[in-house]
């Protein structure tokens, strides 16, 4: 049995594709996965399965929540040591990678297209395009800062899902630790 980390993109944002987490926990138990745990409202889910391949376990998932509650909802499954090392190469000093997002990409991103990306910059804003996160950092808090998920997903024409500093530490706190 293997651990799991499935990020899901969009929900409980503004009212849209409300998902009660106690809801979600209870479906993705009925769907085989266990020792299922939720973390906030914004789509962290942490589980157990015996699947080894994370796209099998996206495509369950996707298809359980789109059965159950009647719409689209992008999942990425990571695992934590995956997840420890995107968290590990952010390219930023401990002050700024404090205070970061880490946009986790579901596709590795064309070559030209991060070069066209990287060419456009914006005061108070920072950001590093690997093949599977975008590191970003913004002096002025990400509420204010000029990219955002969706610019990255225009951009780069992939589907991405952040989560802030706090968060990805809560992860993998959460996944590494046996119940």
């Amino acid at each position: 049995m293997k651990t799991y980390i499935a990020l899901l993109r969009g929900i409980n944002v503004s009212g849209q594709k409300k998902i009660p987490m106690a809801e979600l926990r209870e479906l993705l138990s009925n769907i085989g996965l266990e020792s299922v745990q939720t973390y906030i409202q914004s789509g962290n889910v942490i589980f157990k399965a015996l699947e080894k391949e994370t796209q099998k376990l996206e495509l369950k998932i996707h298809e359980a929540i789109k059965t159950h509650f009647g719409f689209e909802v992008p999942i990425l499954v990571k695992r934590p040591q995956d997840l420890q090392e995107v968290f590990d190469n952010c390219p930023f000093p401990e002050e700024k990678k404090v205070n970061s997002y880490f946009t986790l990409l579901y596709a590795i991103p064309d070559k030209d297209l991060i070069a066209e990306a990287s060419k456009i910059s914006h005061p108070n804003e920072e950001f590093v395009i690997t093949d599977n996160c975008i590191y970003f950092h913004c002096s002025t808090g990400y509420g204010k800062a000029k990219y955002n998920n969706n610019f990255f997903e225009r951009k780069l024409k992939t589907t991405a899902t952040a989560r802030n500093y706090k968060t990805m530490v809560k992860l993998l706190e959460l996944s590494s630790s046996e119940p």
